[in-house]
């Protein structure tokens, strides 16, 4: 029994079917989402030590077509088991945080009812208190004491509050930002005629545009996809689909805006368009987040993910920073900034290719709408000096070629089985002409290629969540990834345990 409750933890967030379809089965039903809620406010009064009498929980969700019935099903339960309960409607995961935070507020936990940008049968669950969000061991004892929830409720039943959360944070957004450009001729209006697109996906972003953007004086016409529409019949709320990059590239160069900005579609990612039409997302989100707060912490320590372009390191010693490049997943990230924090090495940056961003003077939180609050401070103190946001990183150099393979792991203990596979490939690469191992590498194996041999990278690791080994390769030549793979797959293809195509 406790292997179906144990199949819903999706690293440090819970993911289910909330809605059938012809291949799959929901697993994410209101009954067991009260289950979870009971589990939570267990391990509040366990771990965090927090007052039956007393608890405050939050709660939102994104615009996923479940949501509405499973966040009743979770106010039902919290409000009965005796917690005060606050409402917040179409919300953000970042937002959900703040209200932890809020004084107004000052929640004991929050909930967001998300799945990020997945298909839109799924769903799920995001916790935060106000040390952040929930480490995987947190989740495996939520889904413990939920597996052991019972549905008996309190004599007295906790207070219902509705909150319009979203107006609230966006206040905070507009005076980040009229305080960070401090605009001595418009402080009210610093982004005043300048033309922001706001490419929502269909999620929980849309709210950007209204009362983010305009407030602080910008023009939104030609922002697209701001409706919640949990079906995302447009594309992937997910700034790292092409397809979406594409949307908002069009709708940028179509309008003549002077950025486009896309988020996911809980707002904790976010990427932009230039108004030349040049993504900045990836590695050049980093490089672009690491020049502004670089400005703010000289020589601070950029924590990324593993996968960054070899050009990325290089841009950001030519800043004056130095970029520590670890392991894939956002929460192990910016676990990493924390403690090189804690042990006396300064950080203000934790920041992976993906778009989740996390700054020290925010809580260390991932949230897309202040990553891109950044980005307007600069864009619009480069507008005083007739500049724009793509000049910024015209010297970062951008690998030649990229590309992704995931090759499916056909052992039942894909992790043993790929720690194996990689293992037996680090002594074998080892002795390539050519290649040589890097050995700052926190996340599988990573090898340069010089000039003769592919002139560029490649990382073999094992997926967080998935029986997959991921290859990633980038080159600065032409055919240079062909050169690579032409050692690499007759190595690759001698493992049983491995499908290579």
């Amino acid at each position: 029994m406790m292997e179906n409750w144990k199949r819903l933890q999706n690293g440090t967030d819970i993911r289910g079917i909330a809605i059938a379809t012809p291949e799959k089965a929901v697993n994410l039903t209101a009954e067991i989402v009260q289950a979870i809620g009971s589990g939570f406010r267990q391990w509040l009064l366990e771990v965090k030590q927090v007052q039956p009498t007393s608890c405050k929980i939050a709660i939102g969700m994104d615009s996923r077509l479940s949501g509405p019935e499973l966040k009743k099903a979770l106010i039902d339960r919290l409000a009965g088991l005796g917690c005060e309960v606050y409402d917040c409607g179409m919300s953000t995961t970042p937002a959900m945080f703040m209200t932890t935070i809020f004084k107004n507020y000052q929640c004991d936990g929050a909930v967001m009812i998300t799945a990020s940008h997945l298909p839109f049968y799924h769903n799920g669950l995001k916790f935060f208190t106000k040390d952040g969000g929930c480490e995987k061991e947190d989740i495996a004892a939520i889904l413990e004491n939920a597996s052991q929830a019972d549905s008996a409720c309190s004599e007295e039943k906790g207070t219902i509050h509705q909150k319009d959360l979203i107006a609230e944070y966006s206040e905070l957004l507009v005076q980040t930002i009229r305080k960070g450009v401090n605009s001595q001729q418009n402080y009210e209006k610093p982004l005043h005629g300048c033309h922001i697109i706001v490419d929502a996906g269909n999620g929980a972003g849309g709210f950007f545009a209204a009362k983010v953007l305009e407030p602080l004086g910008a023009i939104t016409t030609g922002s697209q996809f701001l409706e919640p529409d949990g079906t995302f019949p447009n594309h992937s709320p997910n700034p790292e689909n092409q397809a979406a990059m594409e949307s908002l590239k069009a709708a940028v160069l179509g309008t003549k805006a002077d950025l486009g900005i896309i988020f996911d579609a809980d707002v904790d990612r976010a990427a932009i368009v230039s108004s030349n039409g040049v993504e900045i997302n990836r590695n050049a989100l980093i490089a672009l987040l690491s020049v502004i707060v670089l400005e703010e912490h000289p020589q601070t320590v950029i924590v990324t993910d593993s996968i960054t372009s070899t050009g990325l390191r290089k841009f950001i010693e030519e800043q004056g920073g130095r970029q520590r490049r670890f392991k894939r997943g956002y929460k192990n990230v910016i676990n990493e900034a924390k403690r090189l924090n804690a042990a006396g090495e300064p950080c203000h940056l934790a920041i992976e290719t993906s778009g989740h961003a996390a700054c020290k003077e925010n809580y260390f939180l991932d949230d897309g709408a202040y990553l891109i609050a950044k980005i307007l401070i600069k864009v619009a103190m480069l507008r005083q000096d007739n500049k724009e946001i793509q000049s910024v990183i015209e010297t970062l150099q951008m690998p030649y070629e990229g590309k992704e393979v995931r090759m499916p792991i056909l052992d039942k203990d894909f992790k043993a089985c790929g720690t194996a596979i990689l293992e037996d490939i680090e002594k074998q690469v080892q002795g390539i002409e050519g290649w040589s191992l890097v050995a700052e590498n926190y996340d599988g194996i990573r090898i340069t290629a010089d000039e003769s041999s592919g002139n560029g990278w490649f990382m073999l690791r094992i997926s967080l969540h998935e029986p997959l080994l991921v290859m990633n390769l980038e080159s600065d030549i032409e055919g240079g990834i062909k050169t690579m793979l032409a050692v690499l797959q007759p190595i690759l293809k001698g493992y049983k345990g491995l499908q290579v195509d």
